[in-house]
Parts: C-alpha cells; structure tokens; sequence
C-alpha cells in the first residue's frame, strides 16, 4: 500500500451481476490513483466482473436461508469485517446493497462510514433506513427522488445523490463482439429488449403483455429479454399467446451488449429501479427507451431538468404519470403494478399505453431517430469522469 494515500474499502456482497456491483468495481478502478482501494465480498462464487488488478478480499460468508442462519452469518461477518478494517488501517468505508450496509454501520470503528440507499425497495424498510441514517456518517443514493424521499419521509438531511458512471466508449467497444445466437434475423424485424434478471420488480409480465398488442399490429415486431433467472413460466406464458416464434428469453450473457446493438427499441418495464444502469447502457448505444415512471430513476434520466421539476411541482410526493409523455431523451409511460399476473386475459391499461407507445415509435421513422441521437447524447452526461470528481469531492470530506 501506498502510505501517502488513505486507504479506501468498498464493501458488496458478491460480485455476481447487477448494477450496484457494477458500480462498486468501476468506483475502484477510477479511486486507484487516489487511494488505497479494496473491495471486500461476502463470496466469491460466480464472479461476473473484471476484477484484475483490484484487491478483492472474500471473507467467505455466503448467504444461506431461515432466520437463525442468517443472524448467525450476520454476527460472523460483522466480526470479519471489524478486524478488517483495523488491520487495513481504513479510513474511508462504502457499501452497497442492504446486507453490505447493514455490515458496515454494525462494524464501525474510527472510519468514516458511507452507505449507499440505491432503490426504492430499499425505502421500503423503515427500520433498516432509520439504523443507516442514525449510524451512518453519510447516506449516498443514486437518484434526487431517493434524497427527496430520506428527507420527506426519514427526517434525514445529510444525503447526497451521485448517479452512477457510464463508460460509453467501454460499452460501445463490448457491443461489437460477434454473437452467432441472436435469435432474430430479417431486414424487416423490429427488436424489442430488455436487460433484467426475472425478479418481479422488471415487471416482465407486462412487457410480454404488452408486446402481444404490439405484434398484432406488427406482425415483425420481436421481444429479446436477456437477464438471469428460469424463464420457463415466461415462455410458457408466450406459447399460451401464440408469441413463441417472435420472443426469446435466453438467459443472462456476460456480455449483453452485443444483444442490445442488434434491435431497435429498449424498455424499461420496472416497478421499482434505483438509477436503473441498463437504461443508460441501452442509451449508451444510442437506442430509444421507453421506460415505466418507476418511483426512482427514469424520470431524471430521460427528462429535462425542466421537464423534471414540472412533474415534481404536479406530484410532489413522487406519485406516477397518468399518460405517456415524451421527454427530452425518451418516452415515460405509466408506473406499473407490483402485483405479478401473468393471465394473458388480463391486460390493464399501463400495458395499453406502453404497447401504444412502442407501436408509435415503430410506425413513426423519424422520431425513431429523433430519440436514437437524443439517447446518445443523454449517456454522455454520465461519463466516469464526472462521477469520479463527484465521489472523490464527497469522500475528501473525510480526510
């Protein structure tokens, strides 16, 4: 280590998939310069990051199931992370995801100890947000809804929001890797993709939904879900639809990029999201986006900041949009119902106006196009560099 530099501990559960795992790597690569920088996972199992380079300590205390267990592995990794962080001599500690949070305020010493609050479900536990609020020296989220919400609803004023980096160049670059197991092919099909795991959250089923009403009206239209999980009720959902032929739920891709460069139009169909990174890698190779107006998220990325104070002075505790609207960068449709449902009978009315809204962006060339560059220039806001400066301007406070 380098004793001329503070030394800076990141802490995720794994480093299997998902945003904030994500940006936790890539906050330790753009910190290295200026700190001593380690990650510390709860397990090493399926790693699905590029770590090289990166002190990555497993202190080997993986997730297991039922109350007792999870208390006791609570108690071990506490214990772990407490001498850890002596032995490292950390001054500055950052987690992400709850059961890293909860680890981090619980094994505080002399550091600073930073949090991070990344979605709405995390709101959702009064208890757990109190605790990081009372022992945390700093809440981060990733989003001005969440900070609005800590204040509105938690009395807490000492968050600061930091949307998480995008590296356009990066991902553009991964998108030109060759796949051979694209499932669609044809001068005429218009590919519609989603990036997301099958967790009820990405809200898929009204997706599918969704794209039935679409394909009716376009028969070349095509749905591409690509995301870990079993996806064998969705494609049996499909069948039962007639859609078989025309969708395609492949599993997760280490590397989905390439699969998102092939089509045409992203969606976003979550019911919850923090600052939902796959809409901004979807941005990132210039696709329009058509997203739900989950609480947290979307709206600040495909509106205006004009266009975003608007809808807070119209629904100032964050309450959905009741239409489609089109922002500056992409189109929100109505937030959609938790409640899974996957009777092929029942179509609601957000499904309606989501399907409505892909079908106008299919039917309409030019504002196809229109959204494609806005999408680009959108994804450059977030470049590394300006989160680099932001999360090195909020951990210099601590030195």
């Amino acid at each position: 280590m380098d004793s001329s530099k503070k030394n800076l501990l990141l802490m995720v559960p794994m480093l299997h998939q998902g945003g904030f795992e994500r940006v936790c790597v890539t906050t330790a690569r753009l910190m290295q310069d200026l700190y001593n920088v380690h990650i510390v996972i709860f397990s090493s199992k399926d790693i699905n990051y590029d770590i090289t380079g990166i002190d990555v300590i497993d202190i080997d205390v993986p997730a297991k199931k039922g109350i007792a267990n999870k208390l006791v592995n609570m108690a071990k990794r506490v214990h772990k992370v407490k001498a850890l962080k002596k032995k490292l001599g950390t001054d500055i500690s950052y987690s992400f995801g709850s059961s890293a949070n909860y680890v981090n305020v619980l094994s505080k010493g002399k550091e600073k100890v930073l949090t991070g609050i990344r979605c709405q479900t995390d709101l959702e536990n009064q208890r757990e947000v109190s605790l990081l609020c009372r022992k945390s020296d700093q809440v981060l989220s990733c989003s001005k809804e969440i900070m609005r919400q800590l204040s509105a609803d938690f009395d807490y004023h000492n968050s600061t929001y930091i949307y998480n980096p995008l590296d356009v160049n990066d991902i553009n670059n991964k998108a030109k890797e060759h796949v051979s197991d694209y499932p669609f092919a044809g001068d005429d099909v218009k590919t519609i993709v989603c990036m997301g795991r099958n967790d009820y959250i990405k809200g898929i089923w009204h997706l599918l939904k969704a794209f039935s009403l679409v394909n009716k009206k376009h028969p070349n239209a095509r749905l591409l879900v690509v995301g870990a999980g079993n996806w064998s009720c969705y494609v049996s959902m499909a069948r039962s639809m007639g859609l078989e032929k025309v969708t395609s739920f492949p599993g997760v891709r280490k590397n989905p990029f390439p699969y998102v460069k092939k089509s045409d139009i992203y969606v976003c169909s979550s019911n919850h999201e923090g600052f939902p990174n796959a809409v901004l890698e979807a941005m990132a190779l210039g696709k329009p986006v058509i997203s739900a107006d989950c609480k947290t998220g979307p709206r600040e990325i495909l509106l205006s900041e004009e266009e975003y104070k608007n809808i807070l002075a119209d629904k100032p505790n964050g309450d959905s949009i009741t239409d489609a609207i089109e922002g500056t960068y992409g189109i929100l449709v109505p937030d959609m119902d938790e409640a899974i449902d996957m009777d092929p009978g029942n179509i609601c009315r957000e499904e309606i106006v989501l399907a409505e809204a892909i079908s106008d962006l299919l039917e309409h060339e030019e504002k196809l196009r229109h959204f494609e560059k806005k999408a680009h220039e959108r994804a450059l806001f977030y470049e590394p560099s300006r989160y680099k400066n932001s999360i090195h301007e909020i951990f210099a406070q601590y030195e």
